[in-house]
């Protein structure tokens, strides 16, 4: 588990890859303090410089004041750079781990994304995200000037008086304990605040997207309740975590203005006895202002230093995940496959505890058309998932032309498949992308007779801009079936040598079926094609129907044979005609 000092460390790693950045934000704060530690000690000069009426050296003083000017308008100009420069790095930063973790994210096996919600991954690139790049803001500006602040104003107050110096610089561990006391106990609170706003962006997503659903169920009340139960467990956990960091920067300042009392005092009493001048009593108690100033700062942007930390470390939860199982070295891609597939004593289970499949065994010809029915959870999308290769089986092997799948990469193997599932998924782009998602160099002739084939054709040509129309939000410009019906294409257009049709026509009325239906019929000639149904109407011409029930095969035959049996297959085809 990450902890915030290894957080800390990763995210260095990356604000290294901006050394120049980082360098010229160093000069940058040195600069800006440097001029600042300058002026205290002109000002003491001028103090000095007016004994009494009659006795002011008006001259010194407007050298002094011209040199002032010119030392706080350098200072403005680096203080400029400085905020510039940090901008950069902490943006560029935020830039390059969003990079990575979208790239992660791309790697990570199916099961990461069956359970974790959706509405808190995407919290983790947006929320989090934004919560580091404040930290970093705040926080890097508020280093690189606070160390060479507390070092200059420790080499000019120990110039002016020793002893006065001392006490001031006592008050910096007891300013650190602290400060350190309250933030241990404001960490966690921060860290659960993350969690809980991930909850919240992942339950108003569900809510958004089943809008239809809650309203025809009359769910509006019901979901809001739960919406206000964990809106107010963020409140109460924000609350908590803002209440007791902000507690910080003022017993900080606390410890910082007892000390301030003490040095005015000791510097009062040496005065008199006439070891420093009335100006060293002013420039020292500047140059102490200054030395406690970056603590100050520090605790005052701590809560955003510490949200950042407990995003940082959502972040790289995922980071260091373990991405799915690499090719074997020695994997080779599959070219040209007959489609010849073998399922030989597969074991497999989501949990150890229940194990679905069971010893399953399965030889398919190639070109054969194979239909899986059976109850919902009987097993049969975790047969493409094995076949796909989105999970890898416990035990046993499958093998396709005769190779284990594990010794041909995944790429080539899914490349292998064409799938068209229940869920449809289209993104925000053209009619013409997403059908040429799978061969993005396709011809528009191509693209067009793939829609022709599917049948999405004509209400294509309907649309506004046709093949130009944008999809909006997934789709939802599109009806259930006009979308299924793209999706049908793109895998037309792909021309696939081994197709999955899971529930392909199940969001289709059923002249649109009749249709696909003949247009799926002369795509799957030649290919080997499994298809999952529960309208039993759609498998009737298969060569073969496999009946599964926990992940065992208990039927199988022609759709003849299987009625005459009359088991599983024949009270399932009874209760749909």
């Amino acid at each position: 588990m990450n902890t915030n000092k290894d957080a800390v460390k990763k995210i260095l790693k990356y604000i290294s890859a901006y050394k120049g950045f980082v360098s010229g934000a160093a000069a940058c704060a040195f600069l800006s303090v440097a001029t600042s530690l300058a002026g205290p000690l002109l000002i003491g000069l001028s103090i000095d410089s007016m004994l009494g009426r009659g006795a002011v050296d008006f001259n010194f003083i407007m050298k002094i004041l011209v040199a002032l000017a010119f030392i706080y308008g350098v200072n403005s100009l680096a203080i400029w750079l400085l905020t510039y420069l940090t901008n950069s790095i902490a943006y560029r930063t935020v830039n390059s781990m969003r990079r990575d973790l979208f790239r992660k994210i791309n790697t990570l096996p199916l099961k990461f994304y069956d359970t974790n919600p959706h509405g808190d991954t995407i919290s983790r690139f947006v929320n989090d995200m934004d919560a580091i790049g404040d930290g970093m803001l705040q926080g890097i500006s508020a280093l690189l000037t606070g160390v060479f602040t507390i070092l200059g104003a420790i080499g000019f107050m120990l110039y002016i008086d020793p002893l006065m110096s001392v006490v001031v610089i006592l008050s910096a561990p007891v300013s650190f304990l602290v400060a350190r006391f309250i933030t241990k106990r404001s960490q966690q609170m921060f860290k659960e605040q993350a969690k809980i706003l991930g909850r919240l962006n992942g339950y108003v997503e569900e809510m958004i997207g089943g809008q239809k659903v809650v309203q025809s169920f009359g769910f509006e009340q019901q979901s809001f309740r739960q919406f206000g139960s964990i809106n107010s467990e963020l409140h109460k956990a924000g609350i908590k975590a803002q209440f007791i960091s902000s507690l910080t920067n003022p017993s900080t300042r606390v410890v910082n203005n007892i000390t301030y009392a003490i040095t005015g005092i000791i510097g009062s009493v040496n005065a008199i006895l006439g070891h420093i001048t009335v100006g060293d009593i002013s420039s020292f108690l500047i140059y102490s202002s200054l030395f406690s100033k970056p603590f100050n700062e520090i605790t005052g942007v701590l809560t955003q230093i510490q949200a950042a930390a407990a995003s940082a470390r959502r972040i790289f939860a995922i980071m260091d995940m373990e991405c799915e199982k690499p090719d074997e070295p020695e994997a080779s891609d599959i070219k040209q496959p007959t489609g010849a597939l073998s399922f030989e004593k597969v074991f497999f289970a989501y949990d150890v505890k229940n194990p679905l499949i069971k010893n399953f065994n399965l030889s398919v010809k190639p070109g054969s058309r194979i239909a899986i029915v059976g109850k919902s959870g009987a097993g049969k999308t975790t047969l493409v998932n094995l076949l796909m290769r989105f999970y890898e089986v416990d035990s046993g092997k499958i093998c396709v032309d005769g190779t284990d799948i594990g010794d041909i990469t995944r790429n080539s193997l899914r490349r292998c498949f064409g799938m068209v599932l229940q869920d449809t998924w289209l993104f925000g782009g053209t009619i013409r992308d997403n059908i040429a998602y799978g061969r993005p160099e396709a011809a528009e002739q191509e693209i067009i007779d793939a829609a022709k084939a599917a049948g999405a054709h004509g209400f294509i040509k309907r649309l506004p801009k046709g093949y130009d129309t944008i999809i909006t939000d997934a789709g939802e410009n599109l009806s259930q079936g006009q979308k299924q019906l793209l999706t049908i294409a793109r895998v037309m257009l792909a021309n696939p040598p081994m197709l999955i049709l899971d529930e392909a026509t199940s969001s289709i009325d059923t002249m649109t079926e009749i249709r696909i239906q003949k247009a799926l019929l002369k795509m799957m000639e030649g290919r080997t094609s499994f298809v999952i149904a529960h309208r039993l109407s759609t498998i009737r011409e298969s060569d073969l129907i496999l009946v599964m029930d926990q992940g065992d095969i208990v039927e199988s035959g022609t759709h003849d044979e299987l009625l005459k049996t009359g088991g599983h297959y024949a009270k399932l085809y009874s209760s749909q005609f």
